[in-house]
Parts: C-alpha cells; structure tokens; sequence
C-alpha cells in the first residue's frame, strides 16, 4: 500500500472512530456525575396532537446526556413548575352559585369586556344594563366564575407534565394527574363537557358561543399534556386515561354539533381561527384523523384567505383597541393549527392564497415590532413586546428566514424562553380572548 492511500485510509478510519464516539452515548449510555457508564433506554415519544413527540423523545436525549444549554432552559420550567405543586385541585363545583342552568357541574365564564352601567343596589344588584367597553378588563369577571381555575389547570398542567416528562421525578406527574381526574374525571368534582355558560353577560345572555374561545386557546395544551403522562407518568392510572378520552369527545362532539359549537366555527376573526385549532386536535387526539386533517385543509381558504391581507397584516385584529395583543394571539392559533397540520400531512406554512396571503407574512409583518427595531404603528391599550417570541419561533424552525434571524433580537418572556423545551406557540401576555 503506497503512503498515500495509507494517509487516506488513515484519515477515514479517524473520522469513523469519532462518529462512533459520537453516537454511541446517545443511544447505549449515559454518564453519572461520577463518571460511571449506565444502560441507557430512550424514552418514548409521546403521541402529541401539537407538540412534536418526536422532537420532545429528542431533546430528553439531549438532556439525559449532558446537553448544558438545555438544562439552563429546563431551571426555568421546573422553577414554574414547582410553583404549581403545593396548588390545586381546582374544580367548578365550588363557584359562589351555579350558572343558570343551576348545575354547579356546567362551566360559567362573564364577559371579560363588559361592565355595568348603573349603581348596584337592592333591586338592580349587577348595576345592569351591561355596556362594551372594548379591551377594557372587568375585574369582577375573575371572581365567582370558573375562567380563572380553568387558566390554572392549563398552566399548571402544562409545565409539571413536561417537568414531569424531562426530569423523571414523579411529583410533577402525580400532581398534573390529581387536577386533571378532579376537573375532568372524578364525578363529583368534574365538569360536564359543554360550554353552554361561557362570556355569560348579567341581565343579558345565559352564554355565548364566543364563550367557547375560554377553552380553545388553551385546551390544546391540556391535550399535549395528557399525551405526555400516558407515556407511563406515575400516578396517571388507566381510568384517568378512559376517562379523559371519554370526556375529549363528548366535549368535541359538543363543539361540532351544538348550535354555540356552529356559529363559534363560523367567527371571521380569531375566535374562528381557534375554533379549528380546538376541533383539530381534539379531533386528533380522540382519533377521528380525517377531521382533523380536513379542518387543517379548509383553513386555508376560510381562514387565511380572508384574515390576513397581501402585507401579511389582520385587518380585523388590527381594528382592535388591543391589535398587537390580537394579532399575535390569532397566529397562536394558526401556528398551533399549523402544527396539528404537520401530523395529518397539511403543511399549512407553505400555503399561499390567491393574493399571495400566507402564515409566514403573517409574521413577518410583525418582526419590526417583535425585535425592537420600530414600535408599532397600530392602537394598542398594554404593549408586551414578547407576546410574538412564540410565533416567530415557530416560523423560524418551519423555515422562515427573516423570522429565524429575528430570533436571537426576541424580548424574553416572563419565566425565561421555553421554547427549546416546548416547541409550539403558547399566549405569553395574559389578558383573555
């Protein structure tokens, strides 16, 4: 053999060495703090209807073996997390009163917008009539009501069930598992699968089908997070798993065919976008993929098509006294939509509409604002600069590029960036729907 195919074998057998040496700790061992090698066993990939399950087994890879930036960003989940561990069970039993139709067991949210006109007393004691004041909270509608338990169930199951998933530690899923089973499955302390009484306004209306955006801009994430424990999560036994299941389609089968159900789906602005979101993944998670897929395939010429304008701007959350706060919170919705779309084969990001309309201008339209190089140039009551972290995010990893260099200028939210640990949109600023 001449020297120089001994150089070049030589060279060859170096770099395989070094790719062995690469990939045999992610999928044979993992080091202790001592330096001891240990039998390694990947974990399971969860059946996510948002989420990518994939992506999570992966990055607890990751984790599992060292990877120093993602531990940084897993300090800040597990310090949310912990924060849910001595709170909860919630329930919507133990409102004040029932809503009207005097079952404590059905859901009761108030108009966030609305607001008595009158002085309360004896014989008027709501202060009715109601008036609108657009993007103005009432805060009497946080009191007596089941909207701000339903936000902690969310949230709180949200983060232990990933603290959960990444860490190992059974704290986090026992307690993600106990309020789940006494909000959805216990039957004493559950609630009924309808939203009959949602955004109820005093002397007014009993509900509204606007009411069901209570839910869909977040029970999506309940979705992940029940996906997550069924991985083998201690404390979430088998009838927590059926009951679940049970419950998510009673509850879809409620929003496809109840009349509140129907004129939510046919809203023009975000609550119509987060209608599809809802339908899609429950539709998803419960197994009916042809719903799911078909609900993704129709957005595009209901939604984007008549929502977002050539520029990329929303026309009709731009109206709003909160048209920051609006316009990222729709692209919530779209970009989570957009993520049920990738696991029924809908690649929603590459869709353009005839006047070349499209997700990716959708955010785009918002870098300048998002990154702080120009403010923004529309009403807006409470500005959060971090409200669009999430959305470009998740434009960047589907291959937006004025989005992905946007992304080191993105304003962290409160509680850090979690994004590497839960890749898809969430609302980062708190105001309701």
């Amino acid at each position: 053999m001449s020297g120089g195919h001994r150089r070049r074998l030589g060279v060859l057998m170096t770099a395989t060495a070094a790719l062995a040496a690469l990939l045999v700790p992610v999928t044979s061992s993992v080091a202790d703090a001592h330096g001891h090698s240990h039998g390694y066993s990947p974990p399971k990939a969860p059946n996510t209807p948002v989420l990518d399950g994939k992506r999570l087994r992966d990055t607890k890879i990751r984790l599992d073996h060292g990877d120093a930036r993602l531990k940084r960003t897993l300090r800040d989940l597990t310090a949310r997390a912990d924060t849910w561990l001595d709170q909860g069970p919630w329930t919507v039993v133990d409102k004040p009163k029932p809503a009207p139709s005097g079952d404590p067991h059905d859901y009761l949210s108030q108009a966030p917008y609305w607001w008595p006109s009158q002085p309360r007393t004896a014989d008027n004691p709501w202060g009715c009539p109601y008036v609108q004041r657009d993007g103005e909270r009432n805060p009497e509608v946080d009191t007596g009501t089941d909207r701000p338990d339903i936000g902690k169930v969310v949230n709180s199951v949200t983060s232990l069930s990933l603290a959960w998933y990444y860490t190992g530690e059974k704290r986090y899923a026992e307690h993600a598992s106990e309020i789940l089973r006494t909000w959805f499955v216990d039957p004493a302390t559950r609630m009924n699968p309808n939203l009959n009484h949602g955004q109820f306004i005093p002397c007014k209306y009993d509900g509204r089908a606007i009411g069901i955006i209570d839910f869909s801009q977040q029970y999506t994430s309940v979705l992940d997070a029940i996906a997550i424990l069924d991985t083998g999560a201690p404390g979430w036994s088998a009838g927590d798993r059926s009951g679940m299941a049970a419950w998510n389609k009673q509850f879809l089968d409620w929003l496809v065919n109840s009349p509140f159900g129907k004129e939510e789906s046919a809203a023009k602005n975000n609550h119509g976008t987060f209608a599809d979101l809802q339908i899609a993944a429950l539709a998803l998670a419960t197994g009916d993929k042809a719903l799911a897929r078909g609900t993704v395939l129709d957005a595009r010429s209901l939604r984007i098509d008549p929502q977002i304008a050539p520029d990329g701007s929303q026309p009709q959350e731009l109206a709003r006294t909160r048209s920051w706060h609006y316009s990222t919170f729709d692209l919530v919705a779209y970009t989570r939509l957009a993520a049920v779309g990738e696991h029924v084969g809908v690649d929603l990001w590459s869709y353009r509409g005839p006047r070349g309309q499209s997700l990716f201008k959708a955010v785009d339209h918002l870098l300048p604002a998002a990154t702080g190089a120009a403010p923004w140039p529309h009403p807006e009551l409470e500005f959060y600069r971090y409200a669009a972290s999430d959305i470009v995010h998740a434009a960047a990893d589907a291959g937006d590029r004025a989005a992905k260099a946007a992304v080191p200028k993105l304003e962290t939210p409160p509680g850090g960036d979690l994004w590497a640990l839960r890749p898809a949109a969430e609302q980062l600023d708190s105001i309701a729907g």
